[in-house]
């Protein structure tokens, strides 16, 4: 006898997530995924790491998520755990190449260590926030998910004219739109304790 498999609802808490994951519910698990994947890839981004290797990185992250999956205990402070297990695999994937490239120099050309100003928790605290800016951006409706797109995301950003164009709006109500989804988005970031 076969059991319906719940469908994933981007309202789903991590525990709801976690929980369906661990009963076998791939659409919960492409959920998982998919609300993390920014996260987990732009910490080694942020490293200083080519798109191949935080690939890899991201693969070996997401594999360890489903290993270790039955044992997290606190399914709602999960993000934390895949910023310290993927900023831990960073820094393992940086000492591998490290040590792969002191074999390779010579006594003449040391190798060169990586130069980077972030400690651990600045890195931490930065994509903690990053990943808070997401999540409030993902739960705006699709109309300001679309303008805070075309206004934020674009470099350079695209003017009034065009926004309105590619929404299908008068280009008078462009700032009007603006400032109701920004209105949301700072609602939705002070209920998840961004400052």
């Amino acid at each position: 006898m076969s059991f319906p498999i719940p469908q994933a609802d981007g309202s789903w808490t991590d525990t709801k997530l976690v929980g369906e994951c661990l009963r076998g519910n791939e659409v919960a698990w492409m959920a998982l995924i998919d609300k993390y994947k920014n996260l987990i890839f732009s910490i080694p981004i942020k490293r200083g790491f080519s798109r191949e290797d935080a690939t890899d990185i991201f693969q070996t992250v997401a594999a360890l998520l489903l290993s270790e999956l039955a044992r997290i205990r606190e399914p709602e402070a999960l993000a934390a755990w895949l910023i310290q297990v993927t900023s831990s695999k960073c820094t393992q994937w940086q000492r591998r190449q490290s040590r792969e490239s002191s074999t390779e120099a010579t006594e003449s050309t040391p190798a060169i260590e990586p130069e980077t100003d972030e400690t651990p928790e600045s890195l931490f605290l930065e994509t903690r926030r990053e990943q808070t800016l997401r999540y409030a951006v993902q739960r705006a409706t699709p109309q300001c998910r679309q303008l805070i797109t075309l206004l934020f995301y674009q470099n350079p950003p695209l003017p009034y004219q065009e926004v309105a164009a590619s929404m299908g709006i008068a280009i008078g109500s462009v700032g009007f739109v603006r400032r109701k989804c920004l209105e949301r988005l700072r609602h939705f970031l002070e209920e998840a304790g961004f400052r």
